[in-house]
């Protein structure tokens, strides 16, 4: 059909495509098992690598990463936290910020051990629960019975998820090599429901569940067997389905030089954040800022037209920034609530006062 005359024709949209490198990308390495199988002393080992640089570490909740700096070689730095998950994820983006540094600079790759996964998720999942305590609905069936079961909203897990997949997603795009720690073991099997099936077990990794499929090797380390590779992103080395790669004599300088085929030419993966629409780049944005001065700079540069933002979404985002502004003067409890993650809300409300404006001019 033809535009109408007079019509302004819509920009022509460019197709964006470019040439695949074939260059292998700096891994995320999952390595789990039993207690004692030697977890924590294969990544300490691999600090001693003179074909990395810094190896930074974080001890969440695992205590051993000052007693493993005795292994001959050994040369990490521990990065220190208050505990929060604001301070952790502040140092994970630290060392983002640190490994993208040295890569532009042709420096060795940088390291960052993580010890442990299970930690992290556990602190989430606590804070989850405590969350779920404080609800209306379950406080009041609390006070009548302390020992009640309750239950616990999706969006809760949901704020808890989005915490995790934010570290996450800093660790798959490292400029750099990415290790997790974590803990596995054998345990009941249970069905979908939750409940257990008889004579029945199965392996668990102590961690979000998808953690595995984020990997791109994934390590499992027992005491009385050889280290194996449950599942590799990689050309060059190959699990067959239900047949873990066993390997005799392990070590994760090896594996990520030798076995991944990763070198100094290496590069982070090339992985945009998805998002459903533009705003939640900016809600992120947002959430994260500390400083009123900066919102407001924020706030009067949003209709910027190469931010190609539309009418409704200017005022979500203009909305939240509000928001923001509001919660720095009166500041919640860091436990009490998650981030600002409900954009539906938010445009609403933005959508409510276009509504109000559209009327206001027509009067």
């Amino acid at each position: 059909m033809n535009a109408p005359a007079g019509a302004a024709k819509s920009p022509a949209i460019k197709l964006k495509t470019r040439k695949p490198t074939g260059i292998v990308p700096w891994p995320l390495i999952l390595i789990e098992g039993e207690e004692g199988a030697g977890k924590t002393y294969s990544a300490a080992q691999f600090s001693a690598s003179e074909r990395i640089g810094q190896m930074y570490w974080i001890d969440l909740d695992e205590g051993s990463a000052d007693e493993y700096a005795a292994i001959e070689g050994a040369n990490y730095l521990i990065i220190e936290h208050d505990g929060t998950y604001r301070d952790i994820l502040e140092q994970v983006e630290a060392v983002h910020a640190e490994a993208r540094r040295a890569a532009a600079a042709g420096e060795p790759p940088v390291v960052l051990t993580i010890d442990s996964g299970s930690a992290l998720w556990r602190m989430l999942t606590n804070w989850t629960y405590e969350r779920g305590r404080r609800t209306r609905k379950n406080r009041k069936l609390l006070q009548e019975d302390p020992d009640a079961a309750f239950d616990i909203g999706r969006n809760l897990w949901n704020d808890a998820l989005e915490r995790w997949n934010r570290i996450v997603y800093l660790l798959r795009t490292l400029p750099g090599i990415a290790i997790v720690l974590a803990r596995g073991k054998q345990v009941s099997a249970t069905d979908d429901n939750g409940q257990p099936i008889q004579n029945q077990t199965e392996w668990k990794v102590s961690a979000q569940k998808d953690l595995g499929f984020d990997s791109t090797c994934w390590v499992r380390m027992k005491r009385d067997a050889d280290p194996q590779i449950i599942k590799v992103r990689s050309l060059r080395m190959r699990v067959e389905q239900r047949k873990p790669l066993a390997l005799r004599d392990f070590s994760i300088e090896d594996l990520v030089f030798n076995g991944l085929g990763c070198s100094i030419e290496s590069q982070p993966r090339v992985m945009p954040a998805l998002a459903g629409d533009r705003v939640q780049p900016w809600l992120t944005r947002i959430a994260e800022l500390k400083d009123k001065e900066a919102l407001g700079a924020l706030w009067r540069s949003v209709p910027d037209p190469a931010n190609r933002l539309s009418r409704d979404e200017i005022a979500t985002v203009r909305a939240a920034a509000e928001q923001r502004a509001a919660e720095l003067d009166n500041p919640r409890s860091e436990m009490g609530e998650g981030p600002l993650t409900d954009a539906d809300k938010l445009r609403a409300a933005a959508k409510r006062k276009a509504a109000e404006q559209d009327e206001a001019a027509e009067q």
